[in-house]
């Protein structure tokens, strides 16, 4: 297993991931290799709540083109993490 802080990479900002914290679920990037059970140790380990639930989206890398030379963004990976009831994930916290 690696570390829990190489396993989440930043949470995911949009209106859409922001509208479900109001459910009791958050969003993060998360490491392509990275199975639910990494994922959830992860999130209880540096947030200190507790996941009911995992859910995985693998996002795939988009083709982008500079002038004559093509090439791919890489593929990365969404994890929608739904909390217990009274937990919470302050992402911005004051704001």
């Amino acid at each position: 297993m690696k570390n829990s802080y190489s396993i989440i990479k930043s949470p995911v900002i949009t209106e859409k991931s922001t509208a479900k914290t109001a459910e009791g679920k958050v969003v993060f990037w998360v490491d392509v290799d990275a199975n639910k059970n990494d994922i959830k140790s992860a999130v209880e380990k540096i947030f200190n709540v507790k996941v009911l639930d995992v859910n995985t989206n693998r996002v795939p890398g988009k083709m982008k083109r500079m002038g004559k030379h093509a090439g791919q963004k890489p593929t990365r990976k969404k994890a929608y993490i739904s909390l217990r009831e009274g937990d919470k994930i302050e992402i911005f916290e004051g704001v």
